[in-house]
Parts: structure tokens; sequence; C-alpha cells
């Protein structure tokens, strides 16, 4: 995985942000858009990732769109990922877009190093994502969520769940004692993928530190 760093890689506020080729496109202008969101200095890293289906989705499952199913090889990520993670003195959040957003979510269920989660218009229809969320303990205690107005009327019958399964897991995690907001942007799953993500990141940041 390759990563692509952004901002002062001194600073002790770190970002880490899985990505595909079309966020690389439009990193500069997200990161732009968290800096002038927040009053603070900050180190986005992000990782490139090889194969989206497979190495962000936290167990297999069917293809809902296309035929490339879901191999489940987040916890490999992950260990690369925390590889990124090994300063003690720095505060480290995890978020992302789409699946990305989901794998950050799952991932503060695995452990306890980030501060906080940007998940941004997550794939939450993710086959059993939410049961894994009422059977398990997450491990930070603040998360941002956001989903399109118009993602939840996809013609997809599975995707077209994520609008209920979004509004379910934030109860679920104010009712545990977590920090979390849902916010509706306008538009599809398509639209303003990286002002969504920077909306998310600043969230965090501003309602942490």
């Amino acid at each position: 995985m390759k990563t692509y760093e952004f901002g002062n890689a001194d600073s002790n506020i770190v970002l880490i942000q899985p990505v595909d080729d079309h966020d690389l496109e439009e990193i500069e202008n997200e990161f732009a858009a968290i800096s002038s969101s927040c009053d603070m200095n900050v180190h986005l890293i992000a990782v490139r990732i090889n194969n989206w289906n497979n190495d962000l989705s936290p167990w297999e499952a069917p293809a809902v769109f296309g035929k490339e199913n879901f191999g489940g090889d987040a916890s490999t990520t992950l260990c690369e990922l925390l590889k990124l993670c090994n300063d003690k003195g720095k505060k480290y959040y995890i978020g992302g877009y789409s699946l990305a957003g989901l794998f950050a979510l799952w991932a503060a269920y695995q452990t306890d190093i980030f501060e906080g989660v940007a998940a941004a218009s997550p794939s939450m229809w993710f086959p059993g994502f939410v049961d894994y969320m009422k059977k398990n303990e997450i491990k930070t205690d603040s998360v941002y969520l956001s989903l399109g107005d118009r993602e939840e009327k996809a013609r997809n019958p599975i995707m077209a769940t994520v609008g209920d399964r979004i509004r379910e897991a934030q109860i679920m995690l104010k009712e545990k004692g977590v920090n979390c907001i849902l916010e509706w942007n306008e538009g599809n799953h398509f639209k303003d993928a990286d002002i969504r993500t920077a909306k998310a990141f600043a969230w965090v940041l501003n309602n942490k530190n």
C-alpha cells in the first residue's frame, strides 16, 4: 500500500484515510477543506488501497453491485495501517468515504488507538454490519456519520437499506455513550466525496480537542 502525506509530519494529530484513485484526485482539495474548518495543525496520511472490495471488507460477502465479491481482508489492512500509528505522543483519527468509511468504523471496534472515526457516506448496507455493532463494543467515543439524502433511494434493494441502517447505528452508538452525529448531505452517493470527507474529519477534530 502506497502512502501520500499532507500537512505537517511533526503534528501530534494524525489522520489516517484509506483511498482509491478517485479519492487521490481530490485529496488536496479535501485537505485544504479540513485545514480551513479546524484551527489546528494536522497531518493526513492517505493510504492507497489495492483491492477495494477485498481489502476494506470486514468479512466475506457476495457481490451487491457488479460481479466482484467482498473478500473480507480488512484485518490485514488494519494491521498495515496500525504500523503508521506507533508514536504514543500523537493522536490518531481514522476516516474515509464509502466502504472506507465502513472500514474506519469497523476498525474502532478492533483497537482503541483511534481518538475518533470520520465515516462519510459509509456502506452501512454491508451485510451483517449493524448486527455486528449490536454484539460488540466500540473502542472510541467520537463518531461522525453522514449520508447523501438520495442514497437510500438507490434502485439496488440492498444498498437502499443504507438509510435505515445508519439511523439505527447512530441511535445505538448514542445509547452507548458515544458522541455521535448523523449529518445528511444533498445528493446521491457520488456527490462531493472530498467535501463530505473533509466535513467528517473536521467534526471529529473540533469535537475532541
